[in-house]
């Protein structure tokens, strides 16, 4: 088996590819035959020792989290799942190693792939889509009928957000680069705004305005909202919490494996409601070049990068 890997944090130039031996599926637990796997941000961040706290010091580590295959052995205690399912879910951020011929994850945050996804078109699900549902649905509470502002409503989450909340029945504004405009208006938002645009036209429009790009003050998202609207925030600093934790519209997401939510996501990518765009797909053998100029490049730029095994 092979995954790619890494013995000390830092750069794109400490990761390898190399033959591993798998952990056996504890109680709760699945291996699951890695069909494809997608980058995130959050990726290169665990690598470079973002958040040693959680992860430790413990080498090698394995490298990815977003992952769709089929499942191989299951732990103690495992109800939901079996073995030969085609699945889609999330290593934890502690262990990792989604880029590899195998993974071990919880089953709390794996669900069945829909039939007629692609494993490349599951994998890209995860983390962004998880991430949109639960912003939206737990921490803004969208209503049908409602108005939705999203701030950066082309990246990975806020298109995601989009889809999700144009098909429960909201109406959905957003922010994005000029050059972009017809691609966001080509998802059904209206009215779209540029980057630096001022909160003042848009003032008192909105019941939810979702900061995928961390770059509206406080000040600015709460100029936008309705009476009783919510400012839903993806950042998680200790100022974002404070915030979030006085009396006021402000809320921050930590997304969370809920089986029941990434399942709601997997539906709607199966009902064709939510397609998140894949830019670049690389076998496991070409992966850490592509990762490389993913992260030193931004390339591929407008969709997410794939890494296929087998």
């Amino acid at each position: 088996m092979r995954r790619i890997q890494y013995h000390q944090y830092g750069g794109p130039e400490v990761m390898r590819l190399e033959e591993f031996e798998p952990a056996r599926p504890r109680s709760g637990q699945v291996l699951v035959r890695v069909r494809a796997a997608a980058a995130n941000p959050m990726d290169r961040g665990l690598r470079a020792g973002a958040m040693k706290m959680v992860t430790g010091r413990t080498f090698p580590r394995g490298l990815g989290h977003d992952f769709a295959g089929v499942v191989e052995a299951v732990g103690p205690g495992v109800t939901r799942l079996r073995i030969g399912d085609e699945v889609l879910g999330g290593a934890s951020i502690k262990a990792s190693g989604a880029f590899g011929d195998v993974v071990v994850a919880d089953e709390k945050a794996v669900v069945h792939k829909p039939a007629n996804l692609s494993f490349g078109e599951a994998a890209a699900l995860p983390t962004v889509g998880l991430t949109a549902f639960q912003a939206l649905t737990k921490k803004g509470e969208l209503q049908p009928g409602q108005h939705v502002f999203i701030n950066g409503c082309l990246g990975g989450v806020g298109r995601a957000a989009a889809q999700i909340a144009l098909a429960r029945g909201a109406l959905v504004a957003g922010s994005c680069r000029a050059t972009a405009v017809q691609d966001a208006r080509d998802l059904g938002i209206d009215p779209i705004v540029g980057f630096g645009f001022d909160p003042g036209a848009l003032s008192g429009r909105f019941d939810i305005v979702l900061d995928t790009a961390h770059t509206l003050s406080g000040k600015e998202a709460r100029q936008m909202l309705k009476p009783g609207g919510r400012v839903v925030g993806l950042h998680p600093t200790p100022a974002a919490f404070v915030r979030a934790a006085l009396p006021g519209p402000f809320r921050v997401l930590v997304a969370q494996a809920v089986p029941e939510d990434l399942d709601e996501v997997a539906h709607a990518a199966g009902e064709g409601a939510l397609r998140v765009p894949i830019a670049r797909t690389v076998p496991l053998g070409q992966a850490i070049e592509a990762l490389t100029e993913l992260e030193r490049d931004g390339t591929p730029r407008g969709g997410k990068l794939i890494i296929t095994t087998g």
